[in-house]
């Protein structure tokens, strides 16, 4: 008996499918424990230092540039050969991750026009986390059809090439030359490496430790690294790939370790003393609309319009209503804008205890009624199937 082993797509759907309902465990988790008598023992260890680096440095450093490598192995690979392989493919959740990107940073520079300080978290509510969606959209089964799955999950890697191209370009800090220059000459073996047709994945991935550290100290975002070094990495064809292989071996870690445990050092914050006014302050509520209303304003607005020029298809089997609903669900930007929100404000723990509750805010509305739309939509759907007399 032949067996066979499930296409990539389906595998990266399953594990980010799991991956985000341990997440949400995890998220749920941190707001437990920070509003809870081992709060202080919670903020405490984040803290602590371990060698040169906090607890919380060593997770948002050194374990996220693991995330990013894998979202720069999974951008290379869709782009070479998977769902956004052709430009045709590429039309319709290329145009609305933009028009996703740009609503979500419009709604929350209108909110925080009038405290100049906060504009520099523009960039915190245009992130779509693909784990997080792609663990609600798997809670509702069948009810969503697996094209909307596919579109989701091609509008999230674009999204995510997005959010690391903002990162390097408005998120750095102050740069050193000697440290720039060091990253460059490492960054270059690594290209020669792929140049030379070198296969094994040891050398890139020693490479790849050096050139964490080198871009660390130079000054731009240590997670970077671990983009760049995905885009050396060979990708080659069928099982053989270095790239399937390095992505098939760290996507069980990311999806059920590196992302929760980042989920839990940074979704917790206190409750105490917070009043109903300070939710609605210009911070929090430009980012919780600006997932909420803009995700679903730029996702599904650009997605429409293309569709009704005919420059686009519409997913197979998917009503516009269920592209409704899966555009608010991109609304959920849990793990990249969090991450964003610390890079907008490193030295202001009010500030990113403002974005945490935007963000959690934003996208618990968004993940809630884009499942009661989708749900809507199946339930439209069954009742037009049965009223539909039968063909003879």
């Amino acid at each position: 008996m032949t067996t066979h082993r499930p296409s990539p797509l389906r595998e990266f759907l399953a594990s980010e499918a799991a991956g985000g309902v341990v997440l949400m465990a995890a998220a749920a988790l941190a707001l437990v424990v920070a509003n809870s008598r081992f709060s202080a023992g919670y903020f405490a260890l984040l803290g602590a230092y371990v060698g040169p680096l906090s607890v919380l440095h060593w997770v948002n450093d050194a374990l996220m540039a693991v995330f990013f490598l894998l979202v720069g192995l999974e951008i290379k690979r869709e782009f070479v050969s998977g769902q956004l392989a052709t430009w045709p493919q590429r039309i319709l959740p290329g145009a609305a991750a933009a028009g996703g990107m740009a609503a979500p940073a419009l709604i929350y520079v209108a909110l925080n026009l009038g405290t100049p300080e906060n504009l520099r978290g523009w960039a915190i509510p245009t992130a779509t986390d693909i784990a997080f969606a792609l663990g609600v959209l798997a809670l509702l089964g069948r009810r969503a059809p697996a094209s909307l799955k596919v579109f989701l999950v091609a509008l999230a890697i674009i999204d995510d090439l997005g959010a690391v191209a903002i990162i390097a370009a408005f998120y750095t800090a102050e740069l050193s030359g000697l440290w720039l220059g060091a990253a460059a000459v490492t960054l270059a073996a690594l290209v020669g490496l792929n140049r030379a047709g070198v296969k094994a994945l040891s050398p890139y991935l020693l490479l790849g430790a050096v050139l964490w550290v080198v871009v660390l100290k130079s000054g731009i975002h240590a997670t970077l690294a671990g983009v760049a070094l995905a885009l050396t990495i060979p990708i080659g064809k069928g099982a053989e790939s270095p790239l399937r292989r390095l992505e098939h071996a760290l996507h069980g870690w990311v999806a059920f370790l590196i992302v929760p445990v980042f989920g839990l050092a940074n979704a917790g914050v206190s409750f105490a003393g917070m009043s109903f006014a300070s939710l609605l302050a210009p911070l929090p509520l430009g980012i919780a609309l600006g997932l909420f209303l803009g995700k679903q304003i730029g996702v599904f607005g650009v997605a429409w319009l293309l569709i009704r020029l005919r420059l686009a298809g519409r997913p197979e089997n998917a009503t516009f209503l269920q592209l409704y609903g899966v555009a608010l669900i991109c609304g959920i930007g849990f793990t990249m804008s969090l991450f964003i929100g610390l890079l907008a404000f490193p030295s202001s723990p009010v500030l990113q205890d403002a974005v945490k509750i935007g963000v959690l805010g934003g996208s618990l509305i968004s993940a809630l009624v884009g499942v009661a739309v989708l749900l809507l939509a199946r339930r439209i759907n069954l009742r037009d199937e049965f009223r539909t007399p039968a063909r003879s």
